[in-house]
C-alpha cells in the first residue's frame, strides 16, 4: 500500500497553483498553517479540521513495558502522544476512492 509522500515543497506548490499567491508567499502561509497547528497542539489544545478531522494531544501514564529481545521488564515513563482522529468525510472519500482503484 506504498505511495506518493507529500511534503511541504509539496503542499507549498499545491497553494501555488491553486490560489495564485507567489511561490513565496505559498511557503510562507503553509509555514504559517503548520506553525499554528504545531503551537497549538503544544499548549495541549486540540485541533479541529472541518471535513478532515482532530488532532489531539493526549496524556500516557506510566506502565511497564517488556524488552521483546530480553523479556526483561522496563519502565515506560508518562508522555505526552497526539492522536488523529479522521472525520466521517474523510473516511467515505478514502472508502470511495477505495472502490475505484
Amino acid at each position: 500500500m506504498g505511495g506518493k509522500t507529500v511534503t511541504r515543497a509539496d503542499l507549498c506548490e499545491a497553494v501555488y497553483q491553486k490560489v495564485g499567491l507567489s511561490r513565496t508567499e505559498s511557503a510562507d502561509l503553509v509555514e504559517m498553517v503548520l506553525d499554528e497547528i504545531s503551537d497549538c497542539l503544544v499548549r495541549g489544545e486540540s485541533v479541529k479540521l472541518s471535513s478532515f478531522g482532530s488532532f489531539m494531544v493526549r496524556q500516557k501514564g506510566e506502565r511497564i513495558g517488556r524488552n521483546p529481545k530480553t523479556g526483561e521488564e522496563v519502565p515506560i515513563s508518562p508522555r505526552r502522544v497526539m492522536v488523529f482522529k479522521p472525520s466521517n468525510v474523510l473516511k467515505q472519500k478514502i472508502n470511495e476512492a477505495l472502490g475505484e482503484a
